[in-house]
């Protein structure tokens, strides 16, 4: 005679037993979930209590503990239910609060607020703000720039010159152009002591002022090549002077174009030794700095540093009226250099 508390039947629906499969067999569910699921398959096989937890390695309590909440909720009562946790202490009210001092308002002392002194202002610890902070995903601290052109064919500008870019004209070069102006020329004030074995090089901390120089360079886009020239001054004769050392430099048969800024020493032809001299170039384009002005900034830092470099002043000549002689030196000296393709 058979005695204890009689087992409901357990039956599933196809839908279920898909359902309950798949969790099972996921890769990516909850042990405890695939666990449950096992429970039930096993029971809807007709396997018994005992049957189950043998074969699962669990006790009968468990087992009969998910085999009663399947009977009574289905698939839903295999799944935890929410964990409410602790209640909350920063309110709809004060995010709100922070929100709009945020995007509003400034701090007194400073240009822009802190997660700190945010906390200060509203009364909130700093771990606070910076949750609400990052699920807006506000950062005051940080600024970009931007430049809209007021230029009404600047689409056409961009174009043209991303076409030069890109697919340029056959037998021509394409040279981006700019100038760096008021570059300190430095020297130590005592001859730098060379490396020995044992011993670093040694120079002094303080240095001397030669004044500035300007760097006019150009970039060949295609193969990286800087065509570089120092001059004492920055005016439209060094560029005309720079524009002639490119056509020197560039073989008579490619056609040459230039990419530059509108910056006026480019364009400046009021001084009466340029009114009626002929253009070196036969095509120059005068665009907004926005569009060309990444690649440039980074040429005219790479050949400034290698020119630089490659002038070593005599540790022996005198420390007076070595200035001239840097500037005569730069002049006379065309410095063509590579870009670091990983720098550009």
């Amino acid at each position: 005679m058979r005695t204890g508390r009689p087992i409901p039947p357990l039956t599933l629906t196809d839908d279920e037993r898909a359902t309950l499969d798949r969790w099972a067999r996921r890769p990516t569910t909850a042990q405890a979930l695939a666990e449950r699921a096992r429970v039930i398959l096993g029971c809807a096989a007709g396997k018994s209590n005992t049957g189950v937890a043998r074969a699962l390695r669990l006790t009968k309590q468990t087992v009969g503990k998910w085999r009663s909440r399947f009977l009574s909720k289905r698939l839903d009562g295999l799944l935890d239910e929410p964990r409410p946790g602790a209640p909350r202490r920063i309110g709809d009210a004060d995010v709100e609060r922070v929100m709009r001092l945020t995007l509003e308002t400034t701090p007194r002392d400073a240009t822009h607020w802190s997660t700190r002194a945010m906390a200060r202002r509203c009364g909130l610890s700093q771990t606070a703000i910076s949750r609400i902070w990052r699920a807006f995903a506000l950062q005051p601290h940080r600024v970009e720039t931007f430049k809209l052109s007021k230029d009404p064919l600047f689409i056409e500008k961009v174009r043209d010159i991303v076409g030069l870019y890109l697919t340029p004209p056959d037998k021509a070069l394409v040279l981006c152009v700019d100038e760096k102006a008021q570059i300190q020329a430095l020297d130590r004030t005592q001859p730098v002591l060379p490396m020995r074995p044992g011993q670093v090089e040694r120079r002094t901390h303080d240095y001397t002022r030669y004044g500035t120089t300007s760097l006019f360079a150009a970039l060949n886009v295609n193969t990286g090549t800087v065509i570089g020239e120092f001059h004492r001054r920055h005016r439209a004769k060094e560029f005309r002077k720079f524009l002639d050392t490119i056509e020197a430099a560039v073989p008579p048969a490619l056609e040459v174009h230039l990419i530059a800024d509108n910056y006026g020493t480019h364009k400046n032809t009021a001084d009466p030794s340029l009114a009626g001299a002929p253009s070196p170039v036969p095509r120059a384009l005068h665009a907004d700095r926005c569009v060309v002005d990444q690649p440039r900034g980074t040429l005219v830092r790479g050949a400034h540093r290698q020119a630089i470099a490659t002038w070593r002043p005599s540790q022996h000549a005198p420390t007076r009226g070595r200035d001239r002689a840097l500037h005569r030196g730069h002049e006379r000296t065309s410095h063509a250099v590579r870009v670091d393709q990983d720098g550009r």
